[in-house]
């Protein structure tokens, strides 16, 4: 039997991982899905912050869900790790890694040997020296990548790679082979959004944008002074569709369009960035995710803001979904399948 392998997507307030086999095959197989809630701090924007709480989290995970592999992709992806165009002298891909630290320093905000380096290539160029390679330059703060392998490995993992979210999100929703066009797909986690551009599968573009769903809550609070749970209970069930609700709702409803405008406003001012920097390459819809995707009218609002077809697409029919695993009761949790499936399927298991 094929071995298998678990991509964990570590977030703020719980840690969710996914067993699959076969992950380079074009539909994948979904043996097992659990996830583990996170005390407040543990952890935040993908980083561990308390290792001894999130050891004991994983030990719970592996022993609750019952995963059978220890081998591990961990996903990473925040404010802290940079993606950029990138072009270098055309050479063998190892030698360009090899080259990196020389290379990328002039294009970083901290020095190099603070970084973990990679380098995605996306095709061939030509410049005034000679032969280029085009691609993204992918650099991550290294403690804080450090601090999360640690973490793995003292619950008993063996975490054989680490690799970027967004990529891991563009494997799910815009599979090489099968999608055609420009597509932006908009991840909404709770403490940031990230906006990846794929271009016929292939991620060209990655953009961290620092609002995320956990804003809504904090304005609440902050404003009205309402408690955590009741600004929860307002994003997820008022959102932007306030119809018939009373007008005592009305200053909740106005400090949720505040903030989600200015949401919107940055992810479009993203978009906008990119379409002009590439003539012609337009955006021809959006696929939005993630968990602050599912509050009320905020798909409709982001199709009216960018003018476009906005999708929320079914990420569970993405895997063959192995014996025992109920499909209404992963329809809840799509948007994290998205991210511990998709890491394990750039895995060279």
């Amino acid at each position: 039997m094929a071995e298998s392998i678990v991509g964990i997507d570590i977030g703020k307030n719980a840690i969710r991982a996914a067993e699959v086999m076969n992950p380079t095959k074009p539909k994948p197989t979904l043996v097992r899905y659990h996830t583990v809630p996170l005390p407040e701090g543990a952890a935040h924007a993908g980083e561990v912050l308390e290792v001894g709480t999130v050891v004991e989290a994983l030990k719970q995970l592996w022993s609750r869900g019952r995963f059978k592999s220890k081998r591990v992709v961990l996903g990473t992806g925040n404010q802290r790790v940079l993606v950029r165009d990138f072009s270098v002298p055309a050479m063998p891909l190892d030698r360009i890694k090899e080259s990196l630290p020389f290379q990328a320093q002039e294009h970083l905000p901290l020095p190099v040997a603070d970084a973990l380096l990679d380098f995605y290539p996306l095709g061939e160029g030509q410049s005034e020296s000679g032969p280029v390679l085009n691609g993204l330059l992918v650099a991550a703060v290294k403690e804080a990548v450090l601090a999360n392998v640690r973490a793995v490995q003292k619950a008993g993992l063996d975490p054989v790679e680490v690799d970027l979210i967004p990529f891991a999100l563009a494997r799910v929703h815009t599979p090489m082979g099968e999608s055609r066009g420009t597509v932006a797909i908009v991840e909404l986690g709770a403490s940031k959004a990230t906006v990846v551009i794929s271009r016929d599968g292939v991620p060209i573009f990655v953009r961290t944008i620092q609002n995320g769903s956990d804003d809504i809550n904090k304005a609440l609070i902050q404003q009205l002074g309402t408690t955590p749970e009741q600004a929860e209970q307002i994003k997820c069930n008022l959102g932007l569709a306030p119809n018939g609700y009373s007008p005592d709702w009305k200053p909740s409803i106005e400090v949720v369009f505040s903030v989600v405008s200015d949401l919107l406003a940055n992810v479009r001012n993203t978009l906008s960035f990119w379409v002009s920097s590439r003539a012609g390459n337009d955006v021809e819809h959006i696929i939005f995710t993630g968990g602050g995707a599912a509050m009320p009218g905020l798909a409709a609002a982001l199709a009216d803001v960018l003018r476009l077809p906005v999708t929320t697409p079914d990420v569970r029919s993405r895997f063959v979904l192995g014996r025992g695993l109920d499909a209404g009761a992963l329809a809840s949790e799509a948007s994290s399948l998205a991210v511990a499936g998709g890491l394990t399927m750039g895995s060279r298991a």
